[in-house]
């Protein structure tokens, strides 16, 4: 990458944020990402600010690129995103459903995205950076934001990425149970989709094994309130809860289908 780079980014970004054709602003954005990918990350977070900038644009198409961008780039550099994450927390409130949407998926990736760092970075170092464990403490606001629009009123596409993020939220912290599938931090894949509770069991100075625990335990009894109550929802979400409980029966049957029996039985006909 050239000296110009930062100049070229610039007017890209403010391209996507100014300019009157929305298909300009749209391939600008693009082409502000590509730039800032390619670029070391502590030089890319110099214009993260002007990033953050197009979440006030009036476009939501444009707000839910951005939304997808902060996504790529968050988990690429990632410890110099946290100043990217107020955005998706605002969106989460976004007008527009889309946005939201997108801020509930991307979100979702990131959330994982980080738990993974946390258990590698402790794993590899001994240690947990303090860049992350901000990072951390801004994932944990986000996932009560999320816990909140489930039991908001709201749309049901919404509801169900929210039932959605809460069902990866037990999963990662409900303890395997067969410790013959136990990863090892070493085996945790990209987006933490192998992530499981079992691999901080021995300490960690950030994610506490007992109270993330205890924290799936309350959201499995959120889960399982809306299991009482599915046949009551919208049929596309009675079939995104109930569907859920299969899902739950194969993947983490010991702990979380003993609990589901019971509210199947009471709530589901």
């Amino acid at each position: 990458m050239d000296g110009h780079w930062r100049e070229r980014a610039l007017t890209f970004l403010a391209a996507a944020n100014n300019h009157g054709d929305l298909a300009v602003k749209m391939s600008s954005l693009k082409q502000a990402k590509d730039i800032l990918l390619s670029v070391e990350p502590s030089h890319a977070a110099e214009l993260f600010p002007y990033l953050v900038e197009l979440q006030s644009s009036p476009e939501s198409v444009v707000r839910k690129a951005l939304v997808e961008v902060i996504e790529e780039i968050g988990l690429t550099t990632m410890e110099h995103s946290s100043v990217l994450m107020p955005v998706l927390l605002t969106f989460l409130k976004d007008k527009e459903n889309i946005v939201a949407r997108q801020s509930i998926i991307s979100g979702t990736n990131i959330f994982c995205g980080v738990l993974e760092e946390l258990s590698l970075q402790f794993h590899r170092r001994g240690i947990v950076e303090r860049w992350l464990g901000e990072l951390w403490a801004w994932m944990v606001r986000y996932k009560d934001a999320v816990f909140g629009i489930l039991l908001e009123a709201g749309t049901v596409g919404l509801k169900l990425l929210a039932l959605k993020f809460l069902e990866t939220y037990v999963l990662l912290f409900t303890s395997d149970t067969d410790d013959s599938k136990t990863p090892t931090a070493e085996a945790i894949t990209r987006h933490g989709r192998a992530f499981n509770i079992s691999v901080v069991v021995g300490g960690h100075p950030v994610l506490d094994p007992l109270a993330l625990t205890t924290e799936a335990n309350r959201t499995l009894g959120i889960l399982l309130d809306f299991l009482r109550s599915a046949s009551t929802f919208p049929g596309s979400l009675t079939i995104s809860v109930v569907n859920w409980y299969h899902r739950s029966l194969e993947t983490c049957c010991g702990t979380i289908a003993a609990c589901c029996c019971p509210a199947l039985l009471c709530g589901v006909n």
